[in-house]
């Protein structure tokens, strides 16, 4: 049975990848602080790769992927030093340092790195440049990784989804519309991983969108 090392497991897209490789057979285990076997704050990168380092003195990693994210889109001048420190810790630093950890592991049993960018790291939008700038960074670690390990036979994969239909959305402005065309769900996404690690060749770059173009302002209303 291989082994699939995994943040970002207990929900959304992460949640949804999971139960699409345990049904094909694979070992899921999640980083995390909750609903995970290794149990860990993303944003402590020095307890992040003492975790994994333990957790390696007994255990192979086959697959790992980096689905852990977090999101803010608002002007720059807004954003306080603490909320870019948590983007850039979550989204960019920990997939560096977990992939750092696990690569020696990987190389051993010829494994595959995945990683779930966004389609923000592949165009600029406004309001977007904290979390482009860690969508955009992922994405070209990816990129950079694969020459660097391709001799190792390490594949490396960055999968840049559009608008998905996740609780990413419940702490921001706006959010998919209604059209079932405007939006994917997790499970597309958990399909892509599949297909990835089925395929004989290596995708190194692969962006999914939905058909239309939709997004939904939400409004809020004063209490009390």
């Amino acid at each position: 049975m291989k082994t699939v090392l995994m943040s970002g497991g207990s929900g959304g897209i992460g949640s949804a990848i999971r139960a699409t490789l345990e049904a094909c057979g694979y070992c899921v285990v999640n980083i995390g602080r909750t609903q995970a076997e290794i149990v860990c704050d993303l944003q402590d990168a020095v307890g992040l790769e003492k975790a994994l380092k333990t957790w390696l003195k007994t255990n192979t990693v086959d697959v790992l992927i980096h689905c852990a994210g977090v999101g803010v889109f608002e002007p720059h001048e807004t954003l306080s030093a603490a909320k870019i420190k948590t983007l850039v810790d979550t989204n960019l630093t920990a997939p560096l340092v977990i992939t750092s950890v696990c690569l020696r592991a990987l190389c051993q049993t010829k494994g595959h790195v995945i990683s779930i960018a966004s389609v923000e790291a592949t165009r600029h939008a406004k309001y977007s440049a904290l979390y482009t700038a860690t969508k955009s960074g992922l994405r070209d670690f990816g990129l950079c990784l694969f020459e660097e390990v391709r001799k190792q036979g390490v594949r490396v994969t960055t999968i840049n989804p559009d608008m998905t239909k996740t609780p990413f959305f419940d702490t921001l402005h706006f959010e998919p519309s209604a059209c079932e065309e405007s939006y994917l769900l997790p499970q597309t996404l958990a399909q892509t991983v599949k297909h990835v690690l089925e395929t004989k060749g290596v995708v190194t770059d692969i962006t999914v969108r939905p058909q239309r173009v939709g997004i939904a302002k939400k409004t809020f209303t004063c209490k009390g």
